[in-house]
Order: structure tokens, then C-alpha cells, then sequence
């Protein structure tokens, strides 16, 4: 029950801040939007406390609204997109020391629906590709027990061949169970 609380006030900063760069700064509506989300974005870095855009940010030479009609980026965002946006604003760091750095938001529209968004981070992310790693080996264990099985499947086909070796030697001649017997190794082959 507390996320809801949590996104609503959110969602009411960032309309709020749309709101101000809009009114207040003269920015198109897209601008603004991707200007309030990569706010947000920032404000989630361990780098930065938040960004400040100034009115140039919203100026031809800091911003624009590009008609794209292809793929966000070749990455994982390739979703298709009618728009991108780009925005520059200065992140303000955390511990307040330091000149604010130049940061540089992209957003995919669809419409007014930003699909896709993107920005210079300059803290790479928190290392979640060691989990994986981790995440490896617990498939190296599921991959074992999947060759038992595949054991047990190599010794379930015998079982299979032996019936038509049963067949074969119904006929009782030598020659049609030394066949079967050649089925087995061959049918073990290729597994």
C-alpha cells in the first residue's frame, strides 16, 4: 500500500515539473517530459543529487524533437519510436562538491508515450552482471542433472530396441538379433 502513495507523488512531482518547464521556460511538451524523467532517473544515481535546467536547456542548441519512425537504439531498446528527444541539464552531485556535470537525456516517444530513455550516466551500473555469473553455475548444476536424465533416456532406449529385438527374434534366426544388437550401439551413437 505504500507504493501507491510513493508513485503518486511521484507522478505529481514530475507533472509538476513538466508543468514549470513548459509555462514557466517555454519548453515544447516532449522536451519537458523527458526533461522531468531524466530528473527523476538522476535522482536515483549514486552520483547525483538532482539536475538543474536552466533555459538554455530548452533552447534549439540544448534540445530537440527529432521525427524517427525506426528503432530507439540497436541495444535492448529497440522498440520503435516516432520521436526521439533530447535534452541537456547539469547534474548537481550528492555530496555537493564539484562543478555540476553536463548530462545528456534521450527519450523515445510513441506519440506522447515515452517507450524508451536513455542518458550519459556516469556511474556505470551496480554490478549485476557478477549474478549472473552466479546465476551460470546454478545452470552448470541444472545442466548436469539434465545429463543424468539423459541417461536415464539412453537407458529407456534399449528397453525400446530390445521389444523389436523381441520381434526380430521371433523369427529365431542369429542373424536378425545380431541386427537388433546393432541397433542398440547405433541408436546410443547419437545420443
Amino acid at each position: 500500500m505504500c507504493a501507491a502513495p510513493a508513485f503518486a507523488d511521484q507522478l505529481e512531482q514530475h507533472n509538476e515539473l513538466v508543468d514549470k518547464f513548459v509555462n514557466d521556460m517555454h519548453a515544447d511538451p516532449l522536451v519537458a517530459d523527458c526533461a522531468a524523467h531524466g530528473n527523476f532517473v538522476a535522482s536515483t544515481s549514486t552520483a547525483f543529487d538532482h539536475v538543474e535546467f536552466p533555459p538554455s536547456s530548452f533552447d534549439s542548441a540544448h534540445s530537440s524533437v527529432t521525427p524517427w519512425n525506426d528503432s530507439f537504439d540497436e541495444g535492448k531498446q529497440k522498440v520503435k519510436v516516432d520521436n526521439i528527444v533530447t535534452v541537456e541539464g547539469l547534474g548537481v552531485r550528492q555530496d555537493g562538491s564539484g562543478d555540476p556535470a553536463d548530462l545528456k537525456f534521450r527519450c523515445g516517444y510513441v506519440g506522447n508515450q515515452m517507450l524508451a530513455f536513455s542518458w550519459n550516466d556516469p556511474v556505470p551500473p551496480a554490478k549485476p552482471r557478477a549474478e549472473p555469473s552466479s546465476v551460470k553455475g546454478k545452470h552448470k548444476g541444472v545442466k548436469g542433472k539434465h545429463s543424468t536424465g539423459n541417461k536415464s533416456a539412453t537407458k529407456k532406449s534399449p528397453g525400446k530396441s530390445s521389444k523389436k529385438a523381441t520381434s526380430s527374434k521371433s523369427s529365431s534366426s542369429k542373424s536378425s538379433s545380431q541386427k537388433a544388437s546393432a541397433k542398440k550401439t547405433s541408436a546410443k551413437k547419437p545420443q
